[in-house]
């Protein structure tokens, strides 16, 4: 049973929560390096401290979620797209896959890593900017996907 069709008012409601869960997931890979750096500046190392048990729990009760979200919403849209996409689709598989890719960089490295930092392991930070790195060029890659859609 199809609920929408592709461009009516479901499906561009869908959109538009796939669209604001992308702003709200991926806010801190722009955000956190810059409020870091300021605060690595100042040398004030508690404030670090402090600043990554906010980021961690950020991510656990914001930002993951939305990134879910993320996910649910694009699902809805292949969906209720009147079979204008479908998961058989390379571009949407692959993205599926890159989206997956990076739950697990968010869950397995940057959770743990921004834990180990508020906790004071300070060499937890390196383990952040990685995490940080591997997960905005995974977005890029998704980006890449969804713009150009290759295989469509």
């Amino acid at each position: 049973m199809i609920l929408a069709t592709y461009l009516d008012g479901l499906y561009k409601l869908f959109f538009l929560g796939h669209m604001i869960s992308f702003l709200v997931a991926f806010a801190p890979a722009v955000i956190a390096p810059i409020l870091t750096a300021q605060v690595k500046a100042d040398g004030d190392e508690g404030s670090l401290l402090r600043m990554a048990g906010h980021f961690m729990k950020n991510t656990t009760r914001i930002h993951f979620p939305a990134l879910i979200a993320l996910g649910g919403f694009g699902i809805a849209m292949v969906l209720s797209s009147d079979e204008v996409w479908s998961f058989s689709d390379t571009w949407v598989s692959l993205a599926f896959l890159v989206w997956l890719g990076i739950i697990g960089v968010i869950m397995g490295l940057m959770v743990p890593a921004e834990k180990r930092l508020a906790a004071g392991d300070l060499a937890a930070e390196k383990n952040i900017a990685v995490a940080g790195q591997i997960a905005t060029v995974l977005l890029l890659v998704m980006l890449y996907l969804m713009i150009w859609k290759p295989g469509a």
